[in-house]
């Protein structure tokens, strides 16, 4: 792996581990002393559990590429590195859930979707997360990274300066070469690349209406900076997803050339950005109010 690629990756992830944990602790903490038991707050808490999962696994990625040395074996390397791919799909999920509740509530009008009772929103968690693992783990330890060479940059192995080597892990680029699994990557890539952009015309419509409704009084209004947030979450999905499906797809076109595998790495741990999704529920934006009412009073 080339020095400048390492450095970035250790950057990121060490970035990701020490700020995007503090995030999601502050936030969660916060949560749990409400006694909310909104539909949209379980899918958040179940959001941040999600993170906390991955994030068990980012010091091993920061001690690889750290040491440039892998000693765990190549069935944790596997499974490192399917958390992550684990980490950006159940985002992405949970993300739609969350905007797909949001804005059930606007459209009927409802100020929230609730449970009635704890019980219900725990065994709604308890739910989602036993159809997760059993479909995650049996595809993880029977498929995931067993058609590649562990240690082995197979897309290149016949340059001796990629020897097998079993202190390698995260090289699983030459199972792209199968046409299912390739076919699988259009298919994910493609579905959440439009599912970003219908949800991006949803909600600009959504904010119109009510800047519609509201005119001038719109940013004193609750459900305009509600519709905000709303679009705060398609903005990370934009910004921490886009990129790297984009460039995923013309990886996977290309995936003779060598030089596109680690450029990939970095676009993927840039999915990982995500845990900072929680800043989202900090504070009441209080600068972009006084900002909004500083464009109002200059219209006027």
């Amino acid at each position: 792996m080339p020095d400048g690629i390492r450095v970035t990756l250790l950057a990121i992830y060490s970035l990701i581990l020490v700020f995007g944990g503090l995030v999601s602790t502050v936030t969660l903490v916060r949560i749990l002393k409400s006694s909310c038991l909104s539909v949209t707050t379980t899918a958040v808490i179940n959001l941040i559990l999600v993170h906390y999962l991955f994030l068990l696994t980012v010091p091993f990625r920061i001690h690889y590429y750290a040491s440039n040395e892998w000693s765990l074996g190549p069935t944790f390397c596997r499974l490192v590195s399917a958390t992550l791919h684990g980490h950006m799909l159940l985002s992405f999920i949970f993300y739609v859930i969350i905007l797909v509740i949001r804005d059930i509530s606007f459209f009927k009008q409802t100020s929230r979707l609730a449970f009635y009772r704890r019980l219900h929103a725990v065994a709604f968690s308890v739910s989602i997360w036993l159809v997760i693992f059993s479909i995650l783990l049996p595809v993880t330890f029977s498929s995931y990274g067993t058609n590649s060479n562990y240690g082995t940059n197979s897309n290149y192995s016949t340059n001796s300066n990629y020897s097998n080597n079993s202190t390698k892990c995260f090289q699983f680029g030459s199972a792209i070469k199968k046409g299912s699994v390739r076919d699988l990557n259009y298919v994910i890539s493609c579905a959440i690349l439009l599912t970003v952009l219908a949800f991006t015309g949803c909600q600009l419509y959504i904010l119109i209406r009510v800047l519609q409704l509201h005119k001038m009084t719109a940013f004193k209004h609750q459900e305009f900076w509600a519709q905000v947030k709303s679009f705060l979450f398609i903005l990370i999905m934009i910004v921490c997803f886009f990129p790297y499906h984009i460039f995923r797809i013309y990886y996977v076109i290309n995936i003779h050339k060598y030089e596109l595998e680690w450029k990939n790495e970095v676009f993927f741990a840039m999915t990982a950005l995500s845990c900072f999704d929680m800043l989202i529920f900090f504070g009441k934006c209080r600068w972009a109010t006084k900002m909004a009412f500083s464009c109002v009073d200059c219209c006027k």
